[in-house]
């Protein structure tokens, strides 16, 4: 049995054949409609979701299974006090696979110590988001044809987004990536990711302006910053419009750019990019949901 905690948990190797797979169920759908007959997905959502879980539940569903769990904390036993450990170890009597998201770092991890079924970390706190990096790397890979050689630029709130630091982690591993971090001071990128790239030597670059390096950029990642992760108002509220990407921006950038966004955003991207041919966080969404089916079979066991 085999659970997935970390994008790391995977091998290049190992993610190559997953998104293979993925590829493969965007083109044959129909070969995989009854992959997962009279199996259960529990999704246990300890926070609010609604991208990660309807994508996890419909990619069950696409796949003839059925789907249990809850979608807030406050209606399931937790409310009562009952511990992670305790709820995976019922779980694991009514389900064959969990998706678990929970505001603290390293409940996922915990789950998968006392769980008898396959469990996914549906994002923990700041820390992991390894479904949401699995479906930037298909997205990349599906529209830029490959997983090296480019220049990333992420912008945004690098502090707090744990969909930001899973990306990082899993993009070290692939030949001549250049990261281009665009932040304010507050919401620079954790020091233990910035140790990380200089052990590994992969090079990257600090800046506040987004316009200022733009037109190098083959890919841009935005990210929204996180109301929910301040602790006062006043420092999300005099940071929250730091950056917006709006048409004028994209002008500068390469005809081929593709922006992405983990997605809900806030008023970072402008709608008058929506319309851009490079602006693909709407088909990332897309992409997260042929992923995830192609992780449930992985993690099933029934991927050939």
């Amino acid at each position: 049995m085999r659970h997935l905690m970390n994008p790391l948990d995977f091998s290049v190797e190992e993610l190559d054949r997953l998104f293979d797979l993925a590829n493969d169920i965007e083109k044959h759908p129909e070969n995989y409609a009854h992959k997962c007959d009279g199996r259960k997905l529990a999704t246990l959502f300890y926070e609010p979701s609604t991208r990660t879980r309807l994508s996890f539940e419909t990619a069950m569903l696409n796949l003839g299974g059925n789907v249990i769990g809850f979608a807030d904390a406050t209606s399931s036993s937790a409310a009562k006090g009952e511990s992670v450990a305790d709820t995976i170890r019922v779980i694991s009597c009514f389900a064959d696979i969990a998706a678990m998201r929970h505001p603290k770092e390293g409940a996922a991890m915990v789950a998968s110590q006392f769980s008898s079924i396959p469990v996914i970390n549906a994002g923990d706190g700041g820390h992991q988001h390894p479904t949401q990096t699995l479906t930037d790397l298909l997205t990349i890979r599906s529209l830029k044809g490959r997983l090296d050689h480019f220049t990333i630029g992420l912008c945004g709130d690098l502090k707090f987004g744990r969909t930001v630091h899973s990306l990082i982690n899993a993009l070290s591993r692939y030949p001549e990536v250049h990261f281009i971090f665009i932040s304010p001071e507050e919401l620079r990128v954790p020091d233990y990711i910035i140790d990380m790239l200089k052990e590994k030597q992969i090079s990257y670059e600090e800046v506040i302006k987004l316009e200022d390096r733009i037109a190098d950029l083959d890919l841009l990642y935005m990210t929204r910053v996180q109301r929910e992760r301040f602790f006062n108002e006043e420092d999300y509220v005099r940071l929250k419009d730091f950056y917006i990407l709006d048409a004028a921006k994209m002008g500068m950038a390469k005809p081929d750019m593709l922006v992405l966004h983990p997605l809900p955003r806030v008023n970072e991207i402008s709608v008058d990019v929506d319309a851009d041919p490079r602006a693909v966080y709407f088909k990332q969404v897309q992409y997260g949901v042929y992923v995830r089916m192609a992780l449930i079979l992985t993690l099933l066991g029934l991927e050939e």
